[in-house]
Formats: structure tokens, C-alpha cells, sequence
């Protein structure tokens, strides 16, 4: 199939899995222990039905939109992944952002992202965002984020879902490591897949780009070992205040599953909260967090940005989580099996596929501009 054959996201997620390794496969779609959040999130979209209004002129359709500062010509954007090279070693981010700068939307990148922010920042003239954790060295915190407003990034986002990480069973039942460690396993699922093992073996080693200084000590563990080494167990609100005054605006905060927290993040300062249960990988049997919203909106009351993210595979789940009270929707998933099916190119399908499906879902709804999506237009599980 080729990458104009493919309809939908399911499409890109069957050539992704033709392409890769079943072990870098599985890290882009697993998730923990039983994966039951894994499943849900995508599934709890169905639960939730649209009435539309009739006769209404939708010849013209506006979908712009302003997130946490940032105009934006879509209400969806490119979400933080970590070590995107797995799925793409020749460029990894570098496709990501093009592919968000042809697209004209905003792209975000991890922490434990696998190029660095300057190549980044090289590689798009477009909106982007940062993505960080708390380390136990506030100092290698305060290097990356001034590094990162150097290069152009305009936007932070703070995860505070990850105190540890996810039980996610496919990755040790797989072998996994980053980078990828020669073992027989490794070796009979390159054998299958030559493009992707031709170009990891002619691209630079995969590893944690912005703190290659300290690799070292993640070399005893992988990304894994670095993550439990250098990240701090020990986090609670006053400890990421500082954070928010370095920063100065644009500042997310990422995991929020509840109303109590949600208003904590708007205390210290957050334009931004980000309501997301880290793709399923984290915790599992955790909320789908189309369910969440409503709570997060009475909480929030206008005083900051409502991100959502979490099984959102097309454009009508968009509007969906617009509808229940979000101001932008994160692409996780969606624009990584993108990545692997083809690259930028694949990554550019996938963001014209939800934006094709999304403007279409408007049409349908008779709606012509965001503030149209009226949650009236929907019927949730408790209303039938």
C-alpha cells in the first residue's frame, strides 16, 4: 500500500507495522499491564453520538484556533514523543517537525528526544514546544529549557504523570532497549524488515540527544536506567514553581486527571492544563479522558487552555474532545505510525487525514468555525 492508498489512521498503523521491527512496533503501540486504557481510550469515543444542525451554509470553514498563546491554523497538534529515531533513524523529530511546518500545526518534542533542540529548531521555522520532566538537578533543568528558548521554542509542558515508569509488557517480553541492542530476537526481526535496518545502521547512535554529556551513567540502563537515575520521585507542586517563573508564559502542565489539580496548576501559573492518561502506558484502568473533561472544565473556568490527549484516531474524535470543553487535542500515536509507515511524507498523511475527517465532521455538524462545536450537538453515555 501506498501512503496516498491510506485511508485512515489504521491504514498507516498496518504499514507502520509492516516496516518496523516487532519490538519498535510494539513501543509505539503498547501499553500497560492489561492495556485495558490502552483500548478504552480509543473505544469511549463511540460512546458518545452527534446530532447536527440542518441547512446551515458550511461552504466556508474556519478551524483556527489560538492554544496556550500560539495561533494555529488546526486545534490538533503533534504531541511529545520520546526517541522518535526508533521509527524513523534517518531523521525521527527532524521528519516530525516538517512534517508539522507543511502541515501548519504545532509541534511539541520530548525531553528524550533523540536530535537535538538546536537541529530542531534547524529543521522548521514553525510553532514548537518543548517537553520536560523534573530531574533531580534543577540546574541540567534550567541548561535545557534556556537551550530551548535560544533555538525558538515558545512553549513548555511539564509531565507530571511519570514518576516512575509504566509496566508496559510488550517491551521486555521484546527485548527492547534504546538504543536497540544486537540479540538473536533483534536480529530474526531485522532479517524481515532491511529498509529500516539499513537506515539505522548508516544513522548516528539512538540515544537521549540534548543530554549526550550524561549518557554515561544512561548507558548502565538504557533510556529506562536514565530516566530512573536522573528523575525525581520526590516532585510535588512548590518544587515546579520555580519552573514556571524561568519559563515565563506559555507554560503547560501534562497528566492532570483531576479537578483539585487542575486548579493547583493554574495557582502556580499554567496557561495550559493538559488532561491526558500518557497514552495507556502509565497507569492502567485509568479514566478515557473524554470522560474527564467536564470536570477539568468546571475546575479551570476559563483561567487557562484545556489540552486533551488519548485515543484520538479521527478527525471526529477531535471534535469530540472540543466538545467537551477542550481548547487544543494532542496527535500521539496517530502521527508516530505516520513516522513509520513513511516518514515525513507518512507523518503529513496523517495529519491531512484527521484534518480532512475534521473539517468534514464540521460540515456535517453544520458548524463553520471552532466556537460552533456546541456541546449540545452531542449526546454522551448518560444521556441515551
Amino acid at each position: 500500500m501506498k501512503l496516498k492508498q491510506a485511508l485512515n489512521i489504521d491504514d498507516l498503523r498496518t504499514m507502520a507495522k509492516r516496516k518496523l521491527p516487532r519490538m519498535v512496533f510494539d513501543y509505539i503501540d503498547g501499553g500497560a499491564d492489561d492495556e485495558v486504557t490502552l483500548r478504552e481510550s480509543v473505544r469511549r469515543f463511540d460512546d458518545y453520538q452527534l446530532t447536527w444542525r440542518a441547512l446551515r451554509d458550511v461552504t466556508k470553514i474556519d478551524t483556527s484556533t489560538s492554544i496556550m498563546g500560539q495561533q494555529t491554523k488546526l486545534p490538533f497538534f503533534i504531541s511529545p514523543t520520546a526517541s522518535t529515531r526508533l521509527f524513523h533513524p534517518a531523521e525521527g523529530e527532524l521528519a516530525m517537525a516538517r512534517a508539522a511546518e507543511a502541515r501548519e500545526v504545532i509541534y511539541s518534542c520530548s525531553t528524550l528526544a533523540s536530535q537535538t533542540v538546536e537541529d530542531i529548531a534547524d529543521a522548521t521555522s514553525g510553532p514548537k514546544w518543548v517537553q520536560i520532566y523534573v530531574w533531580k538537578d534543577k540546574e541540567i533543568v534550567r541548561n535545557f529549557l534556556a537551550r530551548a528558548k535560544e533555538a525558538g521554542f515558545t512553549g513548555c509542558i511539564l509531565t507530571v504523570d511519570l514518576p516512575v515508569g509504566g509496566n508496559r509488557e510488550r517491551d521486555p517480553r521484546n527485548r527492547f532497549s534504546v538504543p536497540p541492542k544486537p540479540n538473536f530476537s533483534l536480529a530474526r526481526q531485522v532479517a524481515t524488515k532491511p529498509g529500516w535496518a539499513w537506515d539505522l545502521m548508516r544513522s548516528p547512535k539512538i540515544k537521549p540527544a540534548n543530554f549526550s554529556h550524561m549518557r554515561k551513567q544512561g548507558d548502565q540502563g538504557g533510556v529506562v536506567g536514565f530516566v530512573n537515575q536522573q528523575f525525581s520521585r520526590a516532585v510535588t507542586w512548590s518544587d515546579v514553581e520555580w519552573m514556571r517563573e524561568f519559563w515565563g508564559p506559555g507554560f503547560a502542565i501534562k497528566g492532570i486527571s483531576r479537578a483539585e489539580d487542575a486548579k493547583r496548576a493554574i495557582d502556580i501559573g499554567a496557561d495550559a492544563v493538559w488532561v491526558s492518561n500518557h497514552g495507556g502506558r502509565q497507569l492502567d484502568t485509568s479514566v478515557p479522558t473524554i470522560d474527564l473533561l467536564p470536570e477539568i472544565v468546571d475546575a479551570v473556568r476559563g483561567r487557562a487552555d484545556i489540552i486533551a490527549d488519548g485515543g484520538v484516531r479521527r478527525g471526529s474524535h477531535v471534535a469530540k474532545l472540543l466538545m467537551r470543553g477542550a481548547t487544543g487535542v494532542a496527535l500521539g500515536r496517530a502521527s508516530l505510525y505516520g513516522l513509520g509507515a513513511g516518514g515525513q511524507p507518512g507523518v503529513e498523511r496523517a495529519l491531512k487525514i484527521i484534518e480532512d475527517e475534521f473539517l468534514r465532521t464540521m460540515a456535517l455538524l453544520g458548524a463553520t468555525r471552532i466556537s460552533e462545536l456546541d456541546p449540545e450537538l452531542m449526546r454522551g453515555p448518560a444521556s441515551r
